[in-house]
């Protein structure tokens, strides 16, 4: 499998520092992103080929993995699909829009095309995702922040946000994909709050899901990215996984 990243951040260079095409068949190639060097030096780490033009990724690629915005993401993810190409999904934030989603899978379906959304930085998405079967009442999301990752100067902790899971993506687009996930596992559009903490040197996501199922609680303090606070170091792992699933024989979890 041929692989292309898009936008060549902290992200982009975890994942192609832990796939390789010997031991996992998936051979991560091409490189793009706006800041043409960054292109370039991730290229010449993976030996492979930076790009100035996202058309010359997509037509040599199987799959493209978006590392970058739910504004990009939502510039190009038709032309990836539209060709026929499968996409692994970073900025989940941008498939809370239903009308984006929606036009997304429909091109799917007629090109044949796979979209791929990691879990992200949380976990238990997989028992969500049972639990929707057979309905979910209530769903929450408790995110507590230390002020660098979100670009804040504060002395005591802070509450940046409360409402809806759609409402904080717009809000914090490249801080809550964690919400987005949560909701479209869900099927509801769940309660989120948002705070930043001095006292915290990890992202927190505290999750709380009811449902026909019964109950369930989960907690993880996740470490950031060294090269961007923004970003959790498992949302990065989650792709590494997926990546490493599609060429496994023993499959485990939904």
């Amino acid at each position: 499998m041929i692989i292309g990243i898009v936008v060549c951040g902290a992200i982009a260079n975890i994942i192609d520092h832990n796939i390789s095409v010997e031991k996992d068949g998936i051979d991560i190639k091409y490189f793009f992103d706006r800041d043409v060097e960054k292109a370039e030096n991730l290229a010449v780490l993976a030996n492979g080929i930076a790009v100035l033009e996202l058309e010359d990724m997509i037509k040599e690629v199987d799959l493209v993995i978006e590392a970058a915005s739910p504004r990009a993401l939502k510039g190009f993810a038709l032309d990836v699909i539209g060709a026929g190409k499968d996409l692994m999904v970073m900025s989940v934030g941008a498939l809370m829009d239903n009308e984006f989603r929606e036009k997304l899978v429909e091109t799917a379906t007629k090109t044949n095309s796979k979209i791929y959304a990691p879990s992200g930085a949380i976990v238990g998405l997989d028992g969500i995702k049972a639990a929707s079967i057979g309905g979910i009442t209530e769903a929450s999301l408790t995110t507590r922040k230390a002020p660098r990752s979100l670009g804040r100067i504060v002395e005591e902790e802070e509450i940046l946000f409360e409402g809806k899971a759609s409402e904080a993506v717009e809000k914090f687009p490249v801080n809550i994909n964690v919400a987005a996930s949560l909701s479209i596992a869900c099927n509801m559009d769940i309660d989120v709050k948002i705070i930043v903490d001095p006292k915290v040197d990890r992202n927190v996501h505290e999750v709380v899901v009811k449902g026909d199922f019964g109950e369930f609680r989960t907690q993880s303090k996740n470490h950031p990215c060294e090269a961007n606070p923004k970003t959790s170091m498992l949302a990065a792992f989650s792709a590494i996984k997926l990546l490493k699933s599609f060429n496994e024989r023993f499959s485990m979890g939904t």
